[in-house]
């Protein structure tokens, strides 16, 4: 008896038996996905709900990630990229170099200007010199007219001396002030040479960049060679300095906290392990409710932002494991007295020392 391959049935629609167990099981994968979209909408509702209930009264909590402040290193004049230091990814201390500009043009500049000064100042020098013997002359001027006023009373010399010593004393005092003022003029003059020369010096120091603050460096958006205008950007800094979570709190909430209230900070990737913060700020205006921050109910449409802080202690223990953009769940104390339940208790509040 003839029995036709598998390959060659036909369903009523004429499509063969291949097709029609594809289209089966794609239809049936769709449907999986569904389900597994309603189910892990409707658990973490259920987790979010269950959470509340958990939580005693005076224990507020919020969705939010791990953030630090990010710092764009700049140019502060324009132009070439001689050197650059890190790469993304680093660790960075505060004061270590990040990159080198070129300063070629600035430093024969700087010379040149060093080189004017110390001529300058070689004017001045002279110019003292020169009061000096003015000095002389003026001195020897007064005494000589004193001299000649004691004889011209006793007819020793005529007055026509006398007047021709007083010329000369009003003299010898008009060179001394010229002296003077060249002198002046001069030591004015050292005083801008020198003062380019700094403000050239300070464009080389500043040609060196350097980093603000202890920080992971997360962007390098130049390459050496690249010539960068005023304010171009090597490299942007996230400070770890100030580690922190953002999350948002309704108006009832939020008028109940304090700045410096204890915290807990628990993280998706570590839920067993709470971290503790503090409340470093909480927003003075309300804003609308982020998208991506639920509500517990629909009337609640203001929303204030805040804060939770991780102790600097902790911050340089653990530098190694911090990454920022990591999601989680933020928990504060609107009431002082309340406790903490079992599964937020810290074994990192000795460390952080803060509460």
């Amino acid at each position: 008896m003839f029995v036709p391959s598998a390959g060659r049935l036909k369903s009523g629609q004429g499509e063969t038996f291949h097709e029609r167990m594809f289209r089966m099981t794609r239809r049936r994968i769709v449907i999986f996905a569904v389900i597994a979209v309603a189910v892990i909408g409707g658990g973490g509702y259920y987790y979010y709900r269950v959470l509340q209930s958990r939580l005693p009264p005076g224990i507020a909590f919020g969705n939010g990630r791990i953030e630090g402040d990010e710092i764009a290193i700049s140019t502060k004049y324009a132009g070439r990229i001689a050197e650059i230091d890190f790469k993304e990814g680093d660790l960075v201390q505060k004061g270590q170099v990040l990159a080198r500009m070129d300063t070629s043009e600035l430093a024969a500049s700087e010379r040149a200007a060093a080189a004017l000064a110390e001529q300058r100042q070689k004017d001045v020098e002279a110019s003292r010199a020169t009061i000096q013997v003015r000095q002389a002359e003026l001195d020897l001027a007064n005494s000589e007219l004193a001299r000649g006023k004691i004889l011209v009373a006793k007819d020793a010399i005529s007055r026509q001396r006398v007047e021709q010593l007083t010329a000369a004393q009003i003299s010898a005092t008009e060179r001394l002030a010229a002296a003077k003022s060249a002198t002046a003029a001069a030591e004015a003059a050292v005083v801008a040479a020198k003062s380019e020369q700094e403000r050239l010096q300070h464009m080389i120091d500043d040609s060196t960049l350097i980093a603000p603050k202890l920080g992971r460096m997360l962007f390098r958006p130049a390459n050496i060679g690249e010539t960068l205008p005023a304010g171009g950007q090597v490299g942007t800094l996230v400070d770890l300095s100030d580690i922190y979570m953002t999350f948002f709190l309704p108006s009832t909430q939020a008028a109940r906290l304090a700045l410096g209230a204890p915290g807990r900070i628990v993280v998706d990737a570590m839920p067993g392990r709470p971290i503790p913060g503090y409340v470093s700020f909480v927003s003075p205006r309300g804003q609308f409710t982020p998208k991506q921050v639920e509500t517990q109910t629909e009337r609640e449409r203001m929303m204030f932002r805040v804060k939770l802080s991780v102790p600097e202690p902790l911050v340089m223990k653990y530098i190694n494991q911090i990454k920022v953009g990591v999601t989680g769940v933020a928990y504060v104390k609107l009431d002082s007295n309340v406790k903490w339940p079992h599964w937020l208790e810290s074994d990192l509040t000795a460390e952080a020392a803060t509460e």
